[in-house]
């Protein structure tokens, strides 16, 4: 049966040889993009902040109109100090030109606009354009945002235009076979000053991220990110400031209860015991009940809760 096989492709296309096809070397895939420096041990951040909003009340909107244009919608009131807030968003996205509007008004009275053009003048280049304004102040800022990425490789360059000389952002990020290291500064011209310096190092694999980071020379910090199976992920982070005996320590875990259900928690070396419930009621509506405990004063009361209520259309 299986020469059989060999004569009908054979002779369907004489150039290809089927016996030659099973000696031929594999190419190996090319390495993924490495994420950009600020998204680096990102998994492992998601396991501290995400499904937790204690001290919160919030309501977050998403829609779509037919056009394509998406909005979003979010009011939040602090429980603590009783300030509300809230801010409107729309996106709109020219999928044939590459570009992409954002505009967004908060309710302190700033608005920002943002024009994106990506894989347009070469594969990989992102350019954007972010401007604000304050009404009640005239004052006005810019920001043009540059990005390049490809196999093994992700920079970044912002440039904050100021009257008094721009602030130069730019970060490096490289990767190789799950190794990253990144690389990332901020240069004031009207002080000829670097104002950050700051390097990361980490390893990447399917189930396994680690994650370490040096800034400014001073501020120490890792992190340890471990799938553990399809339904629970756990996270360990650590951080030291040079000349301080204070040294930071957390343990967070999430876990999947079933398909419309999810348990976060937290603690951290000041007693700091955090929770989070997420639970999806029906496809585009999600509730988010969480709280803080404060483990060494547990009956003095000071704890917080928050809840946080999504919809989705």
């Amino acid at each position: 049966m299986e020469e059989t096989v060999g004569v009908v492709v054979q002779a369907g296309n004489k150039d290809v040889c089927v016996t030659c096809q099973h000696h031929a070397p594999v190419r190996r895939g090319t390495m993924a993009v490495p994420p950009a420096y600020a998204d680096l041990g990102k998994s492992a951040k998601d396991i501290f902040n995400k499904g937790f909003g204690y001290g919160v009340l919030k309501l977050d909107v998403k829609t779509k109109s037919q056009s394509g244009v998406e909005f979003t919608t979010s009011g939040s009131s602090n429980t603590d100090t009783g300030k509300s807030g809230g801010h409107l968003e729309t996106k709109y996205k020219l999928s044939d030109l590459g570009l992409t509007f954002n505009q967004k008004w908060n309710t302190d009275n700033t608005l920002t606009t943002e024009v994106t053009m990506e894989d347009q003048l070469a594969k990989g280049l992102k350019l954007a354009l972010d401007t604000s304004f304050v009404p009640n102040t005239g004052k006005k800022s810019a920001k043009l945002k540059t990005g390049y990425k490809r196999d093994y490789l992700n920079l970044g360059c912002d440039l904050d235009f100021d009257m008094s000389g721009p602030t130069i952002h730019a970060a490096a990020v490289l990767g190789y076979e799950g190794w990253i290291a990144g690389y990332q500064l901020a240069f004031d011209t009207s002080k000829s000053k670097l104002t950050q310096n700051n390097f990361a190092f980490g390893y990447k694999a399917g189930d396994f991220q680690l994650h370490t980071s040096v800034n400014d020379g001073t501020e120490f910090g890792g992190s340890v990110y471990q799938k553990v199976n399809g339904k629970l992920e756990t996270a360990v982070s650590l951080a030291w400031t040079a000349g301080s005996n204070n040294t930071r320590f957390g343990i967070g875990a999430k876990y999947q209860l079933d398909k419309d259900a999810t348990l976060s928690t937290k603690v951290d070396n000041a007693c700091l015991v955090g929770v989070g419930y997420t639970q999806t009621l029906r496809p585009g509506v999600k509730l988010t009940l969480s709280a803080l405990v404060d483990g060494k004063n547990v009956n003095g009361g000071g704890h917080k809760v928050g809840m946080g209520f999504e919809l989705e259309a």
